[in-house]
């Protein structure tokens, strides 16, 4: 089995960077509605329509507590566009083995 680097792809060099500044994008958002880029993540998810039910997984209690909230997070319609337009987050969540253990 590969390093934990080669397993995660996204989180190395070049797809790091991208990704950093993805969640950056998220930051801000999070920071104009005064919540989480967890919460924007669940609030965008549930304003994409009523057939759509985020099941977030956690440990922690603050953690159930803080995804709980984004019910109560507004995004505008300019905020759910510019979540709409990112890029999807660069690099292979799996490397060739591993797709094979997931039968793809």
């Amino acid at each position: 089995m590969g390093t934990m680097a080669e397993l995660v792809a996204e989180g190395t060099g070049e797809n790091l960077q991208r990704n950093l500044r993805l969640a950056d994008e998220v930051r801000a958002v999070a920071d104009e509605v005064g919540g989480t880029p967890a919460q924007v993540a669940l609030a965008w998810l549930l304003a994409q329509g009523d057939d759509i039910a985020p099941i977030p997984g956690t440990k922690r209690v603050e953690r159930v507590e803080e995804n709980t909230a984004a019910d109560r997070v507004v995004l505008t319609a300019g905020q759910i566009e510019k979540l709409d337009n990112l890029p999807a987050a660069a690099g292979d969540h799996h490397d060739e083995a591993g797709m094979r253990l997931l039968g793809r």
